[in-house]
């Protein structure tokens, strides 16, 4: 071999090299994040009653691969991020306000309205048997649908239509989680739901939504938690 080819091979693998260690290393700083933003999660009230459940969810769920490229500096920032079609990844905490109220088992089939970037849905993902998603914008649905199929959440069926009727064809549901505001309930998912079974949805006009958590008790749903968020509309057709 030719001294200049000696070079030229290891150049090369000198640069595979620090390729390799600069991946390692991003790798190891959303790892870092993500255990980090957890930490901030749990030490805030409602953090602290998180089940173990929830929490392995939001430690082992990637949120970097959810959020947009220009936006990975701030994949694991305490917060909503923009996504494509004017819509948002939700903040970490009221993902899993919304997760925890829920009272999830594994053996539970779950209705979610609004897929999104599909990170909420993989955290349910984590939990329950099977996830039903919902998204209006055909574009996100396909995109969250091939992520998730990547990452290897087979036990989720996305949807692409007007999620204020639901899916009757596969209700019941033992819980419905709602990431978009609405003016009120819709009569869909309360016929929709179990009886016993949970609905968490934000209600309310802009600026500020009341999120509610719901039980349905003899066909009517009571109110068992409350907190403030904000969130987009529900798209209608």
């Amino acid at each position: 071999m030719s001294l200049t080819k000696c070079i030229k091979v290891w150049t090369a693998a000198i640069l595979e090299k620090k390729a390799k260690a600069s991946g390692d290393l991003r790798k190891m700083d959303f790892d870092q994040q993500r255990a980090a933003l957890i930490r901030h999660i749990l030490k805030s009230r409602e953090g602290k009653k998180f089940s173990r459940q929830v929490v392995a969810a939001l430690e082992k769920v990637p949120r970097h691969r959810f959020v947009d490229p220009d936006m990975l500096e701030s994949a694991y920032d305490d917060r909503a991020l923009p996504i494509d079609c004017n819509q948002t990844i939700s903040q970490p905490y009221v993902v899993g306000i919304m997760t925890n109220w829920l009272a999830l088992e594994s053996r539970h089939r779950v209705l979610e309205i609004g897929t999104g970037s599909g990170y909420q849905t993989a955290v349910l993902a984590e939990i329950v048997q099977t996830v039903y998603s919902m998204e209006f914008h055909r574009p996100l649905a396909d995109k969250a649908r091939a992520l998730l199929d990547e990452l290897g959440y087979s036990n989720v069926l996305i949807k692409t239509g007007d999620g204020y009727h639901g899916i009757v064809q596969e209700a019941p549901f033992d819980g419905i989680i709602v990431t978009c505001r609405v003016d009120k309930v819709p009569p869909p998912l309360t016929e929709q739901l179990v009886e016993g079974g949970r609905m968490v949805i934000p209600v309310g006009p802009e600026p500020q939504q009341v999120l509610f958590a719901y039980e349905k008790i003899k066909g009517s749903l009571k109110i068992l938690d409350r907190d403030l968020v904000r969130f987009v509309p529900l798209l209608r057709k």
